[in-house]
């Protein structure tokens, strides 16, 4: 069956106004895009500018430091040295007396009384020749031990330790100068000096072959079992 158009209907006529049609909306759409986009932009950018807040900068102001002059110096103390004139004559002479000696001249004998040689005491550490206990060291631990008296207020209250007592030994070994340098309880102290001053004689120490005093430090130690 064929088909038949109608001539008015038929738009192949009207095609190119309908092509430049087309072309002037699609040119309007485009251009209007642009000007609406920058005028986005210019009104952003005032915006911005608008509520920018520029800060002043402050410049502080200097003074220059006065300069003050130095003091002055001192002033200079200058001694005068005054010269009083005197015109008196000196009549006294020095008169020395001749002292020459000869075979008919007395000397008269002067008593020279010998200096007497301070005792030093050495210490215990540093001598040559150590002062020793009869029958050593151990025997002094053990006279100690046997002779000391435990203070029965002390022993009830239990107090213990060590009683360091210094003593010098003289140069015959005698006891002397006995004292506590380090306590505990009076009671303890007390022993431990009564202790040290019942000591038979020592040994004496000696230095360079000649026997000195020497000063030694025992600790005495009490202790309940």
């Amino acid at each position: 069956m064929e088909v038949k158009k109608n001539p008015k209907v038929d738009l192949e006529k009207k095609r190119p106004i309908l092509l430049e049609i087309g072309f002037i909306v699609s040119l309007a759409v485009v251009f209007i895009g642009f000007q609406y986009k920058s005028s986005n932009k210019t009104e952003n950018t005032l915006g911005s500018l608008g509520d920018m807040q520029v800060e002043e900068e402050i410049i502080p102001i200097t003074r220059q430091q006065e300069v003050k002059p130095p003091p002055p110096p001192p002033p200079k103390v200058v001694e005068e040295l005054n010269i009083v004139q005197n015109d008196e004559e000196i009549d006294d002479e020095l008169e020395i007396d001749e002292s020459e000696a000869d075979e008919n001249t007395e000397i008269e004998p002067v008593d020279v009384q010998p200096q007497e040689e301070e005792d030093e005491v050495v210490n215990f550490y540093v001598i040559e020749n150590k002062p020793e206990f009869p029958g050593g060291e151990a025997a002094m631990f053990k006279y100690i031990q046997e002779h000391t008296k435990y203070p029965e207020i002390a022993k009830e209250n239990g107090i213990t330790g060590k009683v360091f007592v210094q003593f010098v030994i003289g140069k015959d070994g005698s006891i002397t100068d006995v004292k506590v340098i380090r306590s505990i309880d009076p009671y303890l102290d007390k022993e431990a000096v009564r202790v040290v001053k019942s000591m038979p004689k020592w040994k004496p120490g000696s230095q360079r072959g000649k026997p000195v005093k020497v000063s030694f430090q025992l600790p005495i130690n009490f202790t309940l079992y």
